[in-house]
């Protein structure tokens, strides 16, 4: 990616505006469960200062859509400013606000060598409809724009276009993690190592068409898991019981099952249910042959033979949503005999965010792979090939 980085900026004695993606999981106690957003942040926010700039980090969390933070403390940064602090080992300061009275005055006290994370982002109305007066008065508070906020950089909110636009003459750069994320997804789809194989699952064919298009034209395979794969049989004509699926999405289907030929890898056999509960009775079925009353919810024993063997001759492999149920023992096999056929691989392994990113995190092997994205919709849309403005509009190299 031929942008300028937080790097290749001085930033001794400036302000830098950082826009973060720290839209980490809480629990019921407002305790965060899952910090890897945080932490991914690290390399960005120490470099900054420990070349004697300050900083001023910028982040959503969750759709609080223009509420008071007052009404909602489930969406507030604060557990995050929190663990900041405890990973950095230096205090970080929390503005109550993002472009108010909190926000200026401390965004004006800062010294070089501090923290200040402003309230999420999102509680402004201005946030989503990138409004220039809410815009200017982020604008104004740094001296240099960094992006690192990948999850964030398929969308075109504020403080992800408007602000930077709005930084006239001054430098608009990428953080170590949005030219990582970029660098692997890109360099995954314009020059993968061959065989290349995408794993694809989550619910809706027409949540993926796009992606499972542009990747069936560059992909050797690409193996089909989740509900999707009822959306599939149908297509075919076959049964699919109570499962979930999409009447309109079978067309679709029907084109890509045409367009796809033997590249499309589906499943052949069912793990089914009665009810959506781990202590259902459960059974294996053929795939387009689940009786009426029950539910497909996690790939079979011979999908998981069949996709291993693919995934196990792979020289690269972009994952991107899980095989079922992952959450709900014993639905959960699918998704962990694919991760482990991915580490098994040794191949250049990319996890897609969401899901995937959560169920490779939660069976272990996060540290197995190559690399694990912070952004679920974000990776989606680069498997698309699209590309994004908040990353267009930073300065070239």
């Amino acid at each position: 990616m031929a942008k300028k980085t937080i790097a290749d900026v001085n930033v001794s004695g400036k302000a830098v505006l950082m826009r973060c993606d720290f839209n980490v999981p809480l629990d019921a106690e407002l305790q965060i469960t899952d910090d890897l957003r945080i932490t991914e942040a690290l390399p960005s926010i120490k470099s900054v200062l420990d070349r004697g700039g300050r900083l001023i980090l910028m982040s959503h969390l969750g759709r609080p859509e223009g509420k008071d933070p007052a009404e909602d403390a489930k969406y507030s940064l604060k557990p995050v400013a929190a663990r900041l602090k405890e990973l950095l080992g230096c205090p970080v300061i929390f503005a109550s606000d993002t472009v108010g009275d909190d926000a200026n005055s401390k965004s004006k006290a800062l010294k070089n060598g501090e923290v200040l994370l402003l309230e999420n982002v999102r509680f402004n109305k201005g946030e989503k409809k990138g409004d220039p007066e809410y815009a200017s008065v982020l604008a104004a508070m740094g001296d240099i724009y960094c992006n690192d906020a990948f999850g964030t950089c398929h969308r075109t909110e504020g403080s992800m276009v408007a602000v930077p636009n709005a930084m006239v003459g001054k430098p608009k750069v990428c953080g170590f993690l949005v030219k990582k994320e970029i660098a692997f997804l890109s360099d995954a789809i314009s020059n993968p190592v061959r065989p290349f194989v995408a794993i694809l699952g989550g619910k809706k064919v027409s949540d993926k068409i796009n992606v499972i298009q542009n990747l069936l034209g560059i992909c050797d395979k690409v193996l089909i898991g989740g509900a999707m794969q009822h959306t599939f049989s149908v297509a075919k004509g076959g049964a699919v019981g109570k499962s979930y699926y999409k009447e309109e999405d079978v067309p679709l289907a029907k084109e890509l099952l045409a367009m796809g030929g033997d590249k499309l890898v589906l499943p052949v056999d069912v793990n089914c249910g009665d009810d959506f509960k781990g202590t259902c009775n459960k059974q294996v079925c053929q795939t387009g042959k689940i009786p009426d009353g029950w539910e497909g919810f996690d790939i079979g024993p011979a999908t998981i033979a069949k996709f291993s063997e693919v995934i196990k001759s792979s020289k690269t492999v972009v994952w991107n949503g899980p095989m079922g149920v992952f959450e709900m023992p014993p639905f959960d096999v699918g998704t962990r005999a694919i991760a482990d056929a991915i580490v098994d691989s040794k191949a250049t392994s990319i996890i897609g965010g969401g899901d995937s990113a959560a169920a490779i995190q939660e069976f272990g092997l996060a540290h197995k792979v190559t690399h694990v994205s912070t952004g679920g919709g974000a990776s989606l849309e680069m498997l698309e090939g699209k590309k994004f403005a908040a990353v267009e509009l930073l300065d070239d190299k």
